[in-house]
């Protein structure tokens, strides 16, 4: 949880780098172009700025990055609780990536894409529990109150709905199951 503008900067300056390297002049370049890896900076960008607002408790700030957030968001096909994903998250691809707010995931994850992290559908279910780490597949879900450790290769189009304690799986198939340990 981001909790002082120090952390924010940190943050942001390190998650920035995996979307945009290069000078002012190239990021300027990427705005204009309306680049993906742009677009998604922007969103993950807008994500922590809504984090740190609503843990400061900066109501008309936190409902101002809320709203940047959904926009933005809508506009990409993402929708992403505050305080649910930990630094270093990496968006591949746009388009339907789904996080439920009740999901914890670790540092370092990677999303390609057609992602849902989630519960069964009811109100106030837990949702999965990710570690760090871990990579999720192109159209991969991980469904249910369950754990994933850390390091976790998810592979495309999985459906995981176990818990995965072993660090290092490779998880493939409907529903997944461990194949390899990396």
């Amino acid at each position: 949880m981001i909790s002082s503008r120090k952390e924010l900067n940190r943050v942001l300056v390190n998650e920035k780098k995996q979307y945009i390297s290069g000078s002012k002049f190239r990021t300027l370049h990427l705005h204009m172009l309306r680049d993906h890896d742009y677009l998604l900076w922007e969103y993950v960008k807008s994500l922590r700025y809504t984090e740190y607002h609503f843990n400061k408790k900066h109501k008309i700030r936190y409902w101002v990055w809320q709203r940047v957030k959904n926009q933005r968001g809508a506009s990409l096909g993402i929708t992403m609780w505050h305080n649910t994903i930990g630094e270093g998250l990496k968006i591949w691809h746009y388009g339907s990536i789904m996080v439920n707010g009740h999901a914890k995931i670790g540092q370092n994850c990677q999303l390609h894409g057609e992602n849902c992290i989630g519960n069964k559908g009811r109100a106030n279910e837990a949702a999965p529990t990710i570690g760090n780490n871990v990579d999720i597949g192109v159209g991969a879900k991980v469904i249910g109150d369950i754990y994933i450790a850390d390091n976790v290769v998810i592979g495309a189009n999985a459906v995981v709905n176990k818990s995965c304690y072993e660090k290092g799986a490779v998880l493939v198939g409907v529903p997944a199951r461990q194949v390899a340990v990396k």
